[in-house]
């Protein structure tokens, strides 16, 4: 199992992880889902009141605590304590009626499965962001690694040149265009870091990470399946049992229908129930009496609330077809894309050019020393290998994340 990076590493360490290893950090330690989590448990909590009962109610009134005539009036045993006090109590229970109770917790549970999707959506969005800020980290860690080592490369030649235009063996513009090369790619060099802090900052939140210790994405080497292999049928087929939003939508006609139901009942009249005893307050000394109300229907009705309920179904059948239509959409696009970049990167490494590219680079730097070539054709080939490299790694940042994405569209990994 993979430890809390908070307990693996102290402030001055680098943290190394995978992309896994992030993941499985991530569902451990993330605050917003832990938050989001708490929906479920207060939908439960919703279901379980929905349950009880309603509470009796109590009532004590007409109170005379002391009659000087009730000796008399009364015929009451004097010297008693309290045997002076008229009073009267009466016990309500109300009683719902037309099963509104039943209906109420059938349509908490609907709410509660809705709040299982929405956290399961929830976490696929979170999930597909920090894929995404993932891929986009070794992308510039990668891009970073390659300035870098023209730097030192480009430093080496400057030292080498400042001795050979002190000697008088060049000139000094050769020495100037160098240390102006040296400068363009410092620059560079910061402000590709300046992307790798704010992408290290949003990983830490996502990874709850201490804002001390430094971390580092290693690359990820798995192999994407070819998308000549993947039927976009099959793709479509997950994403209507897999994807939340279909569920969701789905449920939220459900919830209406079960709102209707229960806004019907409540057309219904409760029934309260009464139970009285009344000491001294009127023709016995002590009268129990039992007793029932209830409302007449004959002006609210709650015709409003079930009008209501009746265009929130019409409303979330409209929203479910045009939610399912965007779905499906959206896993073509994803497709699509996944299809060109896969193809793309295919074509850029099934090749020697890359190695051909890396012998390159070492080559022009002993033939500019050995002036077989000018200064002007050997910074054309710095640019051009940094341009090209820097295209090869966001060729397999795009694949890398179009995978993500189509993986996001039907909720599923594709092996």
């Amino acid at each position: 199992m993979f430890i809390p990076c908070k307990h693996q590493v102290s402030a001055q360490d680098t943290l190394k992880i995978t992309i896994e290893q992030a993941e499985q950090q991530f569902l451990q330690q993330n605050l917003q889902l832990l938050a989001e989590r708490c929906h479920v448990a207060m939908a439960d909590a919703a279901i379980v009141q929905a349950k009880v009962l309603n509470n009796p109610t109590v009532g004590v009134g007409d109170i005379n605590f002391w009659n000087a005539n009730a000796t008399n009036e009364l015929e009451i045993t004097p010297n008693t304590f309290g045997n002076r006090i008229i009073f009267s109590v009466e016990l309500e229970q109300v009683i719902r009626t037309a099963r509104k109770r039943k209906k109420l917790i059938d349509l908490e549970k609907v709410s509660k499965e809705i709040a299982i999707q929405e956290f399961e959506l929830f976490l696929l969005n979170l999930k597909t962001e920090l894929r995404t800020i993932l891929h986009e980290t070794i992308y510039h860690q990668s891009y970073l690694n390659i300035i870098k080592t023209q730097q030192e490369s480009v430093e080496n030649l400057v030292e080498i040149y400042k001795n050979l235009s002190n000697r008088g063996h060049i000139a000094k513009s050769e020495l100037i265009r160098l240390q102006s090369s040296l400068i363009e790619l410092e620059a560079e060099a910061n402000e590709v870091q300046t992307e790798l802090n704010s992408q290290y900052k949003e990983l830490k939140v996502l990874l709850n990470i201490a804002p001390g210790i430094p971390i580092f994405i290693l690359p990820t080497h798995a192999v994407t399946k070819n998308p000549d292999e993947i039927s976009p049928d099959d793709l479509l087929e997950m994403a209507k049992s897999s994807r939340p939003e279909f569920l969701l939508s789905d449920l939220n006609v459900k919830y209406h229908e079960k709102n209707l139901i229960y806004e019907k009942a409540q057309r219904s009249p409760d029934i309260a129930l009464n139970l009285g005893y009344d000491r001294y307050g009127g023709v016995w000394k002590n009268f129990f009496g039992i007793g029932i109300s209830l409302d007449i229907p004959m002006f609210d009705r709650n015709q409003g609330n079930i009008k209501i309920a009746q265009l929130g179904i019409h409303q979330a059948n409209y929203s479910a077809e045009y939610e399912k239509n965007m779905i499906q959409q959206e896993v073509i696009a994803f497709y699509n894309n996944y299809k060109m970049n896969y193809r793309f990167y295919q074509k850029i490494t099934d090749n020697d050019f890359s190695e051909d590219l890396e012998n390159m680079f070492e080559v022009y730097a002993r033939n500019l020393l050995s002036r077989n070539i000018s200064m002007l054709e050997y910074l054309d080939f710095m640019e051009a290998y940094r341009t090209t490299k820097q295209a090869m790694l966001a060729a397999k940042r795009n694949l890398d994340t179009s995978f993500a994405e189509l993986q996001f569209s039907v909720n599923n990994e594709i092996r």
